[in-house]
């Protein structure tokens, strides 16, 4: 089959790619970088007028016209060069606003997709109408939407995942099931939201090449090495704060037995070279499984403070931790690490588990046949 992937911002669809070409399929993936994090794609579309005067012009266009000149110019580069976007057996959407454009933009090159393609499905693997409304319905269950609840952060700040719950995205979501074939959810996140919508296929677990990721035996000899890698974007809905207040009473405990290394903002490449050495990775709090960045770290043998509670353990069937499940709650966050510390041979076994996990789980050719299944079927 000939295969489109639409969009990047976690490396997922890299990593399908790898496994659909492992199994003899033609794919391409084109759309959308995230930014900072530089992540291979076939055909780019750049994000235009978005830094400097010409973002400040845009924005003073916008509140005098709503129109905005960005979304405009991203749906003209679709348009464009259409032949990069067409002809193919399967296009797969990243996200419910994949193209980052107006919802009237984002319409039309959906329809450019439909129109020149066989079968259209979407990945619910980040914010989109249908998570944001469950967790902001759900409130006692933790997500990204917790901070917002809890007033923690204010309307406009946290504009960017709400939006999802405004009218011109709610007809943008309608819109966009009756084009495509199905959904599919990356992980337990995305998949309670969607359980009572007709268009869900079900869950794929992320893809993770393991191939590629050398599961790496940090000896700890001397100090035990903690990661915290900060994305200023995604800082209050992943909880940092939390992360850093437990950083700082750990730091004071175990000043002779620790290492932390903090980085913020720096490319995936470099993300990756930084915590190569570390023994803890610490992901987020507000999450009941594991996001694309926690799962290659586990591969590499990392203990990983991310989602991993209850329904993760459920869902997965395990009886022994592969990651430590993390909360919005610095005493417990203290106590975790502290016990992993006081612990060394803890670590051991978690690195060990972790790595096992994502070769049974999240193997990447596995992963690529459940795509073609579901969007076979």
């Amino acid at each position: 089959m000939k295969i489109l992937l639409v969009g990047e911002y976690s490396r997922l669809h890299n990593s399908l790619k790898e496994g659909l070409l492992t199994l003899g399929h033609k794919v391409y993936l084109n759309g959308l970088n995230d930014g900072f994090k530089n992540y291979p794609i076939d055909f780019e579309i750049k994000r235009k007028w978005n830094s400097g005067l010409l973002r400040k012009l845009k924005i003073l266009i916008n509140k005098v016209s709503g129109f905005d000149i960005s979304s405009y110019l991203t749906y003209l580069q679709v348009k464009n060069n259409l032949s990069k976007f067409s002809g193919f057996d399967i296009v797969q959407l990243i996200n419910e606003n994949s193209f980052l454009c107006q919802p009237k933009h984002e319409k039309k090159i959906i329809n450019l997709l439909k129109n020149n393609n066989k079968k259209i499905f979407l990945l619910s693997c980040g914010d989109d109408y249908s998570s944001v409304k469950y967790y902001f319905e759900n409130r006692n269950q933790s997500s990204i939407l917790t901070p917002f609840l809890e007033e923690k952060v204010n309307k406009k700040e946290y504009s960017p995942v709400l939006k999802y719950l405004e009218k011109d995205y709610k007809n943008l979501h309608d819109f966009l099931f009756k084009k495509i074939e199905g959904v599919i959810a990356s992980d337990l996140d995305y998949h309670f939201p969607l359980l009572n919508n007709p268009k869900y296929i079900g869950l794929v677990p992320n893809p993770i090449n393991s191939d590629k990721i050398e599961f790496i035996k940090n000896s700890i000899n001397n100090k035990i090495i903690i990661f915290l890698g900060i994305n200023i974007n995604t800082y209050t809905k992943k909880g940092i704060d939390y992360f850093e207040k437990a950083l700082e009473i750990i730091k004071v405990k175990y000043s002779q037995k620790i290492e932390i290394i903090i980085t913020k903002n720096i490319p995936y490449a470099d993300y990756i070279n930084h915590y190569n050495n570390c023994h803890i990775l610490l992901d987020q709090v507000y999450a009941k499984d594991q996001g694309y960045n926690a799962l290659e770290a586990m591969a590499k043998g990392k203990v990983v403070f991310t989602g991993a509670g209850y329904d993760f353990m459920k869902h997965y069937n395990l009886k022994e931790r592969v990651a430590i499940h993390a909360k919005d709650d610095v005493e417990y966050l203290v106590n975790e690490l502290s016990f992993l510390i006081e612990n060394p041979n803890e670590i051991i076994r978690i690195q060990k588990n972790a790595r096992l996990f994502i070769e049974k789980e999240h193997n990447y050719i596995i992963t690529a046949s459940n795509y073609l299944k579901f969007w076979g079927n």
